[in-house]
């Protein structure tokens, strides 16, 4: 996918870039796969804020990906390659043999009329879904199971691939994106291939405003407020923090501070992330 760079005829599009959308073979969607995606701001059942820098955006429509690819044994085509604003990756729409419409996560090298099957004998092609125990090691996959039957969790933006490294009784182990090394059941099915639209990672923005249309609010530096209003505000002039380390505004340890509290899965991580990228 080429990134589309823009003439500067305005101040904003000085250092904007954007998608080329030659992968996209149709542009509006299949209507009965879509339903209204209802603006909640980061506001809960009772109003209140407990996600803060949501709002505003663009109507969206949520598009019904199919992850847990259920459909065994039945061939399905390719019929289009779509835009999907709620995801960073690019969606396949699939015509199976019996009629029924489908969506899934496009990976590299998917093209319309192209035959996809999830089946355990399935070949090893983009978009083929298999049980792990089915897939050689050394395979790139995406859309992976944690529980059998649940539908794919792991590895499902823009560009993210997982290897599978091993295979020991029940378990197999497999490299995430992250760098962590993780055992998943044999038993759980993944994907072939890589998620496409490999370019989103270089994408600029170029201008306030297409952060907002985002559904994206503004973020105000704790430094720049009053010291009622955040533990950084307040002195005179720029200055430190004037603390060991940085904290949120209700006074929470951030940047480093670690968040992972589900000690039940720490036996299936084999090797955690990589340097730099704390849990």
């Amino acid at each position: 996918m080429a990134i589309k760079i823009y003439k500067p005829i305005t101040p904003g599009q000085r250092n904007m870039t954007g998608y080329g959308f030659e992968e996209i073979t149709k542009s509006k969607p299949e209507r009965s796969l879509i339903k209204l995606r209802k603006a909640k701001s980061g506001r809960n059942m009772y109003g209140r804020i407990t996600v803060r820098h949501q709002g505003g955006g663009h109507r969206q429509f949520i598009r019904l990906i199919d992850f847990k690819r259920d459909k065994l044994e039945v061939p399905a085509k390719v019929a289009s390659i779509e835009y999907d604003p709620n995801r960073t990756a690019r969606i396949a729409l699939l015509h199976y043999a019996d009629g029924e419409k489908r969506y899934i996560l496009a990976p590299v090298g998917l093209k319309v009329s192209d035959v996809v099957v999830a089946s355990p004998e399935a070949e090893i092609r983009p978009g083929n879904s298999l049980p792990i125990a089915r897939i050689p090691l050394g395979t790139l996959i995406h859309n992976i199971e944690l529980k059998e039957g649940r539908g794919g969790q792991m590895v499902r933006s823009a560009g993210t691939a997982a290897q599978l490294l091993a295979k020991e009784g029940d378990f197999a182990q497999v490299r995430l994106p992250s760098g962590e090394v993780r055992l998943v059941r044999q038993g759980c099915y993944a994907t072939v291939g890589q998620v496409g639209n490999l370019d989103h990672k270089n994408i600029k923005l170029g201008k306030a405003g297409r952060k907002r249309h985002l559904g994206i609010r503004p973020t105000v530096r704790g430094t720049a407020m009053n010291p009622n209003d955040h533990p950084h505000g307040g002195g005179e002039g720029r200055q430190p923090i004037g603390m060991p380390g940085p904290k949120s505004p209700w006074g929470k340890p951030t940047l480093g501070y670690k968040t992972r509290r589900n000690k039940q899965t720490d036996k299936f991580i084999v090797r955690r992330r990589s340097a730099g990228k704390r849990g």
